[in-house]
């Protein structure tokens, strides 16, 4: 169950976190984006970070795929 449970696990975080930055990159949406630079000339402020909101929505999807295994598996064992 732990090893099936895990692959469920990383697969739903991998394949949302991965469709989100490929629409981002796909349709130029920043927010989606992994790469974001801002630069400000006059106060010399280089700024360059990644999106973090598909990796948020991959746990988001990450733990209620967990927990919809977990209910179906009690489910199937006669625990619920």
């Amino acid at each position: 169950m732990n090893i099936k449970k895990t692959g469920i696990e990383f697969g739903a975080l991998f394949l949302t976190t991965g469709l989100l930055l490929a629409i981002g990159h796909l349709f130029k949406i920043p927010i989606l984006m992994f790469h974001y630079k801002y630069i400000n000339n006059e106060d010399g402020l280089y700024i360059n970070a990644g999106s973090m909101l598909p990796i948020i929505a991959g746990l988001v999807v990450c733990y209620t795929a967990e927990k919809i295994y977990l209910y179906k598996y009690k489910k199937k064992i006669g625990q619920v």
